[in-house]
């Protein structure tokens, strides 16, 4: 798949869920405590009134709750249904000073001017590109010195897709391992995702950023694809969060999970 038409195919996937992606979200308990663990770790670091640059902002959940809270909020997607969505919250709730939104991949960083205190990205939206580095680098110039990204990306080891390899799933027990992508879909359009390791971004970063924290998430907790745990098992959720919680910081637990939300510091 070229670079454009993957650009293409990813943008107009997201644009076509845009219209459910809220709904999809609110009914999902495993995605609502992935975000809500995300938000507390930005929330250790950012100081008041930042700016902050959003890629692959979706519908704005993630920019909402940061303005709600004080900070400007530079939100970009490629997707122009996700956008609009998002406009039409930011009128809705008035948050027009807090919030600008920009059609731009984050292939495309070279198109947004000035320095931000923050840069974050949530749930894999990065895991569309096969150019990380290339993102990252852009990172490194929109960040000013002294300033944090958080960014939350799948990795190519997760547990609990190779223990479907007992169900006879060889296939998904293996996808995240190759290094040219595996195919996705997402209503009824197809693209690559490509999975990093935690040292893919800490490596090529060295010498400009520090490694301020690397967590797992849903290590041994389900991933959110398994809906309705937290419903049907709320005991034994609360029993795998507990071990979570013990490990989610140690290695390779932290780099070992359905995502990992990773922060570093600029230099």
């Amino acid at each position: 798949m070229t670079d454009g038409r993957q650009e293409i195919n990813v943008s107009e996937a997201f644009s076509r869920q845009s219209t459910v992606f809220d709904a999809i979200d609110d009914a999902n308990s495993i995605i609502g405590w992935m975000r809500e663990r995300v938000r507390k770790e930005v929330l250790h670091y950012i100081k008041p009134s930042s700016s902050i640059l959003e890629l692959n902002c979706g519908t704005g959940i993630d920019s909402i709750f940061f303005a709600k809270r004080g900070h400007h909020v530079t939100a970009t997607d490629n997707a122009g249904g996700m956008l609009a969505a998002l406009d039409a919250k930011v009128d809705t709730l008035q948050l027009q000073q807090y919030i600008t939104t920009k059609k731009c991949s984050f292939n495309n960083l070279e198109q947004i001017e000035g320095q931000f205190d923050y840069v974050f990205s949530n749930f894999g939206g990065l895991n569309c590109t096969d150019k990380l580095d290339k993102v990252l680098d852009d990172i490194t110039r929109l960040l000013k010195p002294g300033g944090y990204f958080t960014l939350v990306i799948m990795p190519k080891v997760c547990p609990w897709e190779i223990l479907t390899l007992f169900k006879g799933y060889f296939k998904t027990a293996f996808r995240r391992f190759g290094n040219k992508g595996t195919s996705a879909h997402l209503e009824g359009v197809h693209f690559q995702c490509y999975y990093y390791a935690p040292s893919f971004i800490t490596r090529h970063l060295k010498g400009k950023f520090s490694l301020s924290s690397l967590k797992g998430l849903s290590i041994v907790v389900p991933p959110p694809y398994i809906e309705g745990f937290m419903e049907k098992r709320p005991e034994l959720f609360r029993r795998l969060e507990k071990i979570e919680n013990s490990i989610w910081t140690m290695r390779p637990f932290n780099g070992w999970a359905d995502h990992y939300m990773i922060t570093m510091q600029k230099l």
